[in-house]
């Protein structure tokens, strides 16, 4: 291959790949990258971020706290820019009360941070194949509360 040229990208996504479904704004995505974090850690939504800041900086503002073991800054897929937030992971969670409220309105960068809890459950599901979706869409079973029925319903 040349300078410029790259393989080509599947254009099919993998079936029965386990994900995780998120909704918001009217719409359901799937987005795996959520399980690159243990779910029984403690999150934290590290909000204005200093467009310096990166991972290991992250990691690093918050490594006083022994329990820490993630920090990620999420970026523009298209531009790697930061976005202005970010996430911290804990295992224990008297760390992560002590860090969200010894670490908020500190400065990590340029910029004084805000912190919050992560409100997003991972919950891993498969998505694919034939049964529980349609049009690449997650079809939910919703049972009525009288007569017993079920009713598919996509999301």
């Amino acid at each position: 291959m040349e300078g410029g040229e790259y393989p080509a990208a599947p254009l099919n996504r993998p079936k029965n790949v386990p994900t995780v479904v998120r909704q918001g704004g009217g719409q359901t995505w799937t987005d795996s990258s959520l399980l690159e974090w243990d779910p029984s850690h403690f999150r934290l939504f590290v909000g204005n971020l200093a467009g310096e800041v990166t991972d290991d900086s992250l990691l690093k503002a918050f490594s006083k706290y022994p329990s820490v073991q993630k920090a990620r800054v999420i970026r523009d897929k298209r531009t790697t820019k930061s976005k202005g937030y970010g996430f911290v992971a804990f295992s224990d969670g008297d760390e992560y009360f002590r860090a969200a409220r010894e670490m908020n309105g500190k400065y990590i960068g340029s910029h004084p941070v805000l912190l919050k809890r992560s409100n997003t459950e991972i919950k891993p599901v498969v998505v694919g194949g034939k049964k529980g979706t349609k049009d690449g869409r997650v079809e939910k079973k919703k049972k009525k509360k009288k007569g017993g029925e079920q009713k598919n319903v996509l999301g």
